[in-house]
């Protein structure tokens, strides 16, 4: 059985991965973007995907 520790652990570095990608598409230049095919306004919810799965 997993502790409350290692579950509280694991939920901040998840967190933590979902902040800087956020933070990441946010800034990313508008040129990559747009070659990537990625909107920066779903920032959130493409980091969501990324880091907690679909």
């Amino acid at each position: 059985m997993t502790s409350i520790i290692a579950r509280l652990r694991t939920a901040a570095a998840k967190r933590a991965a979902y902040n800087r990608t956020v933070a990441e598409i946010s800034r990313m230049p508008l040129d990559v973007a747009l070659d990537l095919n990625i909107y920066r306004g779903d920032a959130e919810k493409i980091a969501y995907r990324a880091v907690y799965g679909a």
